[in-house]
């Protein structure tokens, strides 16, 4: 086996109290705050003492049976949404629970926010809900516009624990919430249980510049832990970078806690780039093990090509072969589900052992 070396050397990043305070109070800078400056000085300075002692979790209990460590402290957040997903996979393995689609809106535009107006995306995204509502499925739609339309909704960055070794990726994400940093409000708790409560997932997108939107990629990055991450955080108590490299270096199995779900992707353009995000979107989720839905189910295309982005929405309602297409993904998706659910679909590599496991 090899050596187990941790490689240190960034620069320092933690804050002198003087910047820590001001950065604080930025978020206070409407004049309503102006009689509170008493109050707001007793909460800097708790603040500043959640973090100038790093309490990234202050709220935690043993973790108890079934971890390989019962007396480590883990976080209640993080059981929390454990317990969540546990929940979700039960009712996703039930025959008799309803079929569940995860239906998720790609695209940051909104009428709630600076654009002023819908995307063109929410109503693709309408279109293949009314599909599956036609079919007798239970629809739960993730709409990703929230993130900058909803007060202090964030799905915070990915921070590549996996790169150090892959144990240290919890399953569920533990990074978030870090109190100490004022990183909560963290939307994944949320969405990990739709994504393993679902049969069938379908993500609807634009293209910003050659890629999927922030909003998106924030997600896909978020769920690098159901691709072979650590459902035992005791294992490496907490992130011990060194203890999840001996982990891994012993020997890892990645699992894959979102195998065999299907999908369809519709990635929409207006002058290039939607080829691109729709490969990349079914590469990424082939590459988790969920199963696409034919190339029906694999959409990419133009709508109003080179044409002013003012007309968009009409260009839309004139291409009718789009939305067309779109509902025949979400059609196709379904179909796929109903055959997996019946037994008679069956994925020609299901008893083949994958020789690189990663």
């Amino acid at each position: 086996m090899a050596d187990i070396d941790v490689r240190k050397g960034m620069p320092p990043v933690k804050l002198s109290r003087a910047e820590f305070e001001r950065r604080f109070l930025d978020q206070f800078v409407d004049p309503a705050f102006a009689p509170l400056q008493h109050e707001l000085s007793a909460i800097v300075e708790a603040a500043w003492n959640a973090y100038d002692h790093s309490r990234k979790s202050p709220l935690t209990r043993k973790a108890g049976p079934g971890f390989s460590d019962p007396d480590y402290d883990l976080a209640i957040d993080w059981l929390n949404a454990r317990a969540a997903i546990t929940a979700a996979q039960a009712r996703h393995d039930d025959p008799n629970e309803a079929m569940r689609i995860l239906l998720i809106n790609g695209s940051p535009r909104s009428e709630h926010t600076c654009p002023g107006e819908m995307s063109k995306t929410w109503r693709l995204v309408e279109l293949a809900r009314s599909v599956f509502v036609q079919e007798g499925f239970i629809v739960d739609l993730l709409d990703l516009s929230r993130q900058v339309s909803e007060y202090d909704k964030h799905i915070h960055p990915c921070k590549a624990c996996v790169s150090t070794a892959m144990p240290l990726c919890h399953w569920p994400c533990s990074c978030y919430p870090n109190y100490s940093l004022g990183q909560t409000n963290d939307w994944m708790n949320e969405i990990y249980p739709l994504w393993v409560g679902a049969h069938g997932i379908m993500i609807v997108t634009p293209v910003h510049w050659y890629q999927t939107p922030t909003t998106l990629k924030a997600m896909i990055d978020r769920l690098v832990c159901a691709d072979g991450g650590n459902p035992d955080p005791t294992s490496t108590h907490g992130k011990r970078a060194a203890e999840a490299k001996a982990i891994e270096l012993a020997g890892w199995d990645y699992p894959k806690h979102l195998e065999g779900r299907h999908f369809a992707v519709v990635a929409h353009g207006d002058a290039v780039g939607a080829e691109g995000v729709r490969r990349s979107l079914c590469d990424w989720l082939t590459d988790m093990s969920l199963v696409g839905a034919t190339r029906t189910a694999e959409v990419d295309g133009y709508i109003g090509y080179m044409e002013p982005y003012a007309t968009s929405h009409q260009a839309l309602d004139h291409d009718e072969a789009f939305q067309q297409q779109t509902q025949n993904a979400a059609q196709a998706l379904a179909n796929a589900i109903r055959l997996a659910r019946a037994g008679t679909y069956q994925r020609p590599d299901d008893d083949i052992e994958d020789a690189r496991s990663k």
